[in-house]
């Protein structure tokens, strides 16, 4: 299996993307999750402080963190096709087999 770790080079800082869930509390505040980090959560009177607050807690957690891509090759798998691919290559009536199957789908496309 091969593996390759991608990281971004620290002079280049590409912008993070994060999705938020932003729920409105019973008691009139509102709270702000990270999607994919739920403990990553802010909350505050309004929109905007929650959403400041959930900021600063990520960019606290990233100072001693880092993100970066995994990118893994798929395991190699035989398709079960090719066990009997080949098969009837030598058979004297395969020729004669595929004919008739020919025959009987033009039949088919007349029908329609």
């Amino acid at each position: 299996m091969n593996l390759a770790v991608k990281t971004t080079s620290p002079i280049t800082v590409p912008k993070l993307i994060y999705d938020v869930l932003i729920e409105n509390q019973q008691d009139g505040t509102v709270k702000a999750i990270l999607l994919g980090l739920p403990d990553c959560q802010g909350s505050g009177n309004t929109e905007t402080e929650t959403i400041e607050k959930l900021s600063q807690s990520l960019q606290t957690r990233l100072e001693t963190a880092k993100i970066v891509t995994l990118e893994i090759e798929a395991p190699k798998v035989e398709n079960p096709w090719m066990k009997i691919a080949g098969k009837y290559k030598d058979e004297p009536q395969f020729d004669e087999m595929l004919e008739y199957i020919e025959e009987y789908r033009r039949e088919l496309d007349k029908r329609r």
